[in-house]
């Protein structure tokens, strides 16, 4: 079975963005997750506790989720056509 790369990689994309997201909200107004926020900012420059720093480490995350989860779809293809070869 293939992958298709660019949808894989647009799923993790996505899926990474809502998790930073929603992670800077909860840190904001519920408190919770504030040192995970604190490590995440040390990579992923203006982001923070809020909304505003909520969607800059959700471009950040989209970014970094994208190039991981495209490598990781293009790595599995590439190991199953040595595999079937």
């Amino acid at each position: 079975m293939k992958l298709d790369t660019l949808k894989f990689g647009l799923a993790g994309g996505i899926i990474s963005a809502l998790f930073a997201f929603v992670l800077a909200l909860g840190s904001a107004f519920a408190g919770w997750g504030t040192g995970l926020v604190d490590s995440l900012a040390s990579m992923y420059i203006g982001y923070k506790a809020g909304f505003v720093g909520g969607l800059i480490g959700a471009l950040w995350a989209f970014v970094e989720g994208f190039i991981s989860f495209y490598l990781l779809a293009w790595v599995y293809d590439y190991l199953q056509k040595e595999k079937s070869a």
